[in-house]
């Protein structure tokens, strides 16, 4: 049994996908029979209460410093750069000889580098470039960020392991009624960087008859408002509905409804939303700013560039094709997430990682 620490600035659902990656994980952990503890930097930790079917994972409520002195933590495994807590996380593994996951999470991709730009430049030279550096194991979640990693410390040999889902227990899709419009779904934040005004342009120039797209997720920096402008500007209110953020039952209830899911991304390191469809069973649409090749070696999705008129020829291509192939592309999607993303599977990854780190201490 390993003794883990793992920390997140946050486990609130509407914060995007770690959120619930790290908390699945940590439950995926307690049921192969660790011993795991969780702290979120905005106090969030006891969310993963609801991520946890082991019903074992330990929640830290106490402040960080308390938290790392209050025992002595065989791995810390800790998600996301560029918050100063990271800082003494890195300090205290240092100064005790605790080896030190370190997931990116897509923090060092270029968009990230480059939104907020002086303030990541302050932060790297002020203490995230020495916590990278001294991390005993990077990880990331797909080929691109082993790349992204790779060009900055060419010595290292970061660790790949994809984030984990769930295969929720459903019937198969049937289609839908004659006459009846087909919904094709955006479930995440909205952000600048998940290209929804690439899509909304697209949708523009498409328009697909008996089709309405739905955009769902939380607003960040009042984002949305300038999306419902550029809605209306283009004629397309009746088509285009926005909502909040949805969790649990809502977010099933959306996935449900959907025929078509679409991702537009400038860049994500991993798309925890395309996942979570495809273990629904809806074939995606997403960017190669995405790790997402797989949808077209399986043929369960579009793969394109993030480009409005490349989104929009892969739009016109889903939406003109009948329930059926969509059905089936999406059945065929299912059955290479359950292969190849379950929990279990992930979590013993993930446990295979922190022994070697344990016995083998040197930077990798």
């Amino acid at each position: 049994m390993t003794r883990i620490l793992l920390t997140n600035p946050s486990f609130r659902l509407e914060h995007g996908g770690p959120a619930y990656s790290v908390g699945r994980l940590a439950g995926a952990l307690a049921a192969l029979g660790h011993d795991v503890t969780v702290w979120a930097a905005d106090g969030s930790a006891d969310r993963v209460a609801t991520m946890d079917p082991s019903g074992s994972v330990k929640i830290a409520a106490a402040e960080l410093d308390m938290v790392l002195t209050a025992q002595r933590w065989d791995v810390v495994h800790d998600n996301g750069l560029w918050l100063p807590h990271g800082a003494r996380i890195a300090g205290h593994c240092r100064t005790h000889a605790i080896p030190r996951l370190l997931s990116v999470r897509g923090m060092m991709q270029p968009w990230a580098w480059n939104h907020r730009r002086w303030k990541k430049r302050l932060a790297w030279a002020l203490y995230q470039k020495r916590g990278v550096e001294q991390a005993a194991r990077l990880h990331a979640t797909a080929d691109d960020e082993v790349a992204r990693i790779r060009e900055r410390y060419p010595a290292r040999r970061p660790l790949l392991i994809a984030n984990g889902i769930d295969i929720p227990d459903q019937p198969p899709r049937a289609p839908k009624a004659d006459g009846a419009v087909r919904t094709a779904l955006f479930l995440g934040r909205i952000h600048p960087v998940k290209g929804l005004t690439m899509l909304v342009d697209a949708w523009a120039a498409v328009r697909p008859a008996g089709w309405r797209l739905q955009l769902v997720g939380p607003d960040e920096d009042g984002f949305r408002a300038q999306l419902e402008a550029q809605i209306a500007a283009a004629g397309l209110s009746d088509t285009i509905s926005l909502a909040g953020p949805a969790s649990g039952a809502a977010k099933t209830a959306f996935y449900d409804e959907a025929s078509l899911f679409l991702l537009p991304s400038y860049t994500e390191n991993f798309g925890i939303s395309a996942a979570e469809a495809l273990a629904h069973a809806i074939p995606v649409i997403t960017t190669t700013g995405t790790p997402w090749q797989v949808l077209e070696t399986e043929g369960c999705g579009w793969w394109v560039a993030p480009e409005t008129a490349a989104i929009a020829a892969a739009l016109a291509d889903a939406t003109a094709r009948p329930d059926r192939d969509l059905i089936a592309m999406g059945a065929t999607g299912r059955s290479w997430v359950a292969d190849n993303l379950h929990w279990p599977a992930i979590a013993k990854q993930f446990a295979d990682a922190y022994a070697d780190a344990i016995a083998n201490p040197s930077l990798v």
